[in-house]
């Protein structure tokens, strides 16, 4: 019903920047909420931030808070993520979420539809 596709992804020097953008199709009306997500190997996927479609009202994780900036195009259908002072910790595959839910979700089963995931790797 919803297709959304990551790009932005790839390799960065640690301290450095990349900005991820996540394209929504399909049936768009229907999403309230867009979120990023991250899963490292071995790990749980988690959150990194989300933000309300309408009002634009935004959350981040305590370890991206400061760095990293969630920001829309609401005609575009467009959710971004800039990255900045990425750290090696940072290293996972980030997936672009859409909810239907109203409410911001911070856990990955509040989000109905998933984009395949790209790899963002920052070196030491």
């Amino acid at each position: 019903q919803v297709q959304l596709v990551e790009s932005g992804g790839g390799l960065v020097q640690a301290g450095g920047s990349l900005k991820l953008s996540c394209a929504a199709s399909g049936h768009t009306v229907s999403v309230f909420a867009m979120g990023w997500f991250r899963q490292a190997p071995g790990k749980e996927r988690e959150i990194v931030a989300a933000v309300s479609w309408s009002g634009g009202i935004t959350d981040y994780a305590n370890s991206v808070n400061g760095r990293f900036i969630i920001s829309r195009e609401k005609a575009k259908y467009t959710m971004y993520l800039q990255m900045n002072s990425l750290r090696p910790e940072d290293t996972a595959v980030y997936y672009c979420a859409a909810s239907t839910d109203p409410l911001i979700a911070t856990l990955p089963d509040g989000y109905h539809y998933w984009g395949k995931g790209i790899l963002v790797t920052v070196s030491p």
